[in-house]
């Protein structure tokens, strides 16, 4: 009996101490796990690998120094080739089997959209997604955060520009048929109803179209004097080029940040064209020295030049990171969103906006500035332009 007692007694000193055996998913005395569900072999590869391994140098640099509070960060990444049901399929086994305390910079618009519901039911918060749809902080929902402007204040500040700076009037707009490229479109109509102009022609296509001839035709015989592209990166240079080899040269085409991409910039063809972007191009001759630093680290790390998309993971990683530190070593997941809401006035070092978050605040920023391809490069037209 008195055995019996003595561990009754040492149950409920156990139970009185905090902490001392509540569970919180993902999080050790010694290692907090990430999960990353991204396109590492589809049509938006060169966006996911950079990305990944943009969040993964971020992690082990934090690592390198201690770590977090005394824990390490684990990153577990699944490939979801740019596919919803591959999506779905890696998100349940990074929720369920391998039990992640967050999601890091996860990829696609329509692909989030499918993990969210599963997501917040497991209490899995979304961190920096790579998708700047407005469902990445809209409805409210206490686990999503978002860093920068959305798609369709981009597109808006894109076209108000052209409108009131160059006097374009016909507005069309290609998009891919997916949630993403219905955010350009609804972006588009949102500020040509503004300004009382219309749209008059628009076009969509799959993501892992190749021909575009018969779309370019089509909005060439419309006459539009700008198109508002929903393309990611291949979907992008395809039409781009289609046109103006067929001699369509008296046309603007606009993209969104996710156009805003050193392939597109490079890609043989390019010259003129236009994209919102959120921060610096990472280019190796950047006048910025923390962005020259990083493109050094980058290519050292992965003999590999780094893209935009290894800017958004690691700035992704950096505000995750951020809000860890806020957290503090009695990590949950309710003292990791207090983490992240306590972020004020962030800056990164790719001269990105000012990101700031709060108890009712989901996005962190919202502006974003015009940019052309002159000579292969990506070169600032404007200062950040936002609503």
């Amino acid at each position: 009996m008195t055995r019996t007692i003595g561990m009754a007694m040492a149950v409920a000193i156990l139970a009185a101490a905090p902490g001392a055996f509540a569970q919180q998913r993902g999080v050790t005395p010694t290692e907090v796990t990430f999960g990353m569900h991204t396109d590492l072999s589809g049509p938006a590869a060169t966006y996911g690998v950079s990305s990944s391994n943009g969040v993964k140098m971020r992690f082990e640099e934090a690592d390198a120094g201690g770590g977090i509070n005394g824990r390490k960060i684990k990153l577990i990444v699944e490939d979801q080739g740019y596919q919803v049901p591959k999506a779905v399929q890696a998100c349940n086994k990074l929720i369920n089997r391998d039990k992640v305390f967050a999601f890091v910079a996860p990829l696609g618009t329509p692909m989030n959209n499918a993990c969210f519901k599963d997501q917040f039911a497991a209490g899995v918060p979304n961190l920096f997604p790579l998708s700047a749809a407005r469902s990445m902080y809209e409805p409210f929902e206490r686990l999503k955060f978002y860093g920068a402007a959305s798609y369709v204040d981009q597109i808006r500040a894109g076209i108000q520009y052209f409108v009131k700076n160059k006097g374009v009037k016909r507005v069309c707009v290609m998009y891919q048929d997916t949630d993403f490229g219905k955010e350009i479109l609804e972006g588009a109509k949102e500020q040509t109803d503004k300004l009382g102009i219309k749209i008059v022609e628009t076009t969509a296509h799959k993501p892992t179209d190749q021909d575009f001839t018969a779309p370019i035709t089509k909005l060439r015989e419309a006459k539009c004097e700008l198109v508002a592209m929903g393309t990611i990166v291949r979907d992008t240079i395809v039409p781009y080029t289609t046109a103006r080899k067929a001699g369509w040269n008296d046309v603007i085409f606009l993209g969104a940040a996710s156009s805003y991409d050193s392939f597109v910039g490079a890609a043989q063809g390019m010259e003129g064209f236009y994209a919102m972007g959120l921060t610096e191009m990472p280019y190796a001759d950047s006048s910025v020295p923390t962005v020259k630093k990083f493109v050094a680290d980058y290519k050292k790390k992965y003999n590999v030049d780094p893209n935009i998309g290894a800017v958004y993971g690691y700035v992704a990683a950096d505000l995750t990171v951020q809000g860890l530190k806020n957290a503090g070593k009695d990590l949950t997941t309710d003292s990791f969103v207090k983490g992240l809401e306590a972020i004020k006035d962030y800056h990164d070092i790719f001269n990105g906006p000012p990101v700031t978050f709060g108890p009712k605040i989901r996005q962190g920023a919202n502006s974003s500035f015009l940019a052309e391809v002159k000579g292969g490069r990506w070169t600032r037209v404007t200062q950040p332009l936002g609503f």
